[in-house]
């Protein structure tokens, strides 16, 4: 894999969400990471899915920022590549939301999407 390819692949996550996610994963007995994925279906046509995890696949990516560790597995990476995770907190709520460069078109609520 070149290393344009490899940068395509890239996945990162704000310092906000950095910061999310190590203050949820604390809070979470025998947790240690957030795992982000990518599943059929949603408004849009794919839908992200977050859940808190215990344990690392064999094909997962690990990003780790600032304590936070995310989790993104070999499949869901194809569909993320070049993605950002960034946690927002404003008038409409707190969520996290992924910038995805690979997305053509995005639902309202942010988690769902098609490329």
């Amino acid at each position: 894999m070149g290393a344009d390819a490899k940068t395509a692949m890239k996945v990162d996550m704000t310092e906000a969400a950095a910061k999310r996610i190590a203050k949820i994963v604390s809070g979470e007995a025998g947790k240690t990471a957030l795992r982000v994925s990518v599943e059929g279906g949603g408004c849009s046509g794919f839908s992200y899915k977050f859940d808190l995890v215990d344990t690392r696949n064999d094909d997962d990516v690990a990003i780790e920022k600032d304590g936070a560790t995310v989790l993104i597995d070999d499949l869901s990476l194809v569909y993320m590549g070049g993605s950002v995770i960034d946690f927002v907190d404003d008038l409409m709520g707190q969520s996290f939301q992924i910038r995805n460069p690979n997305a053509v078109a995005s639902c309202g609520c942010g988690t769902s999407f098609s490329i």
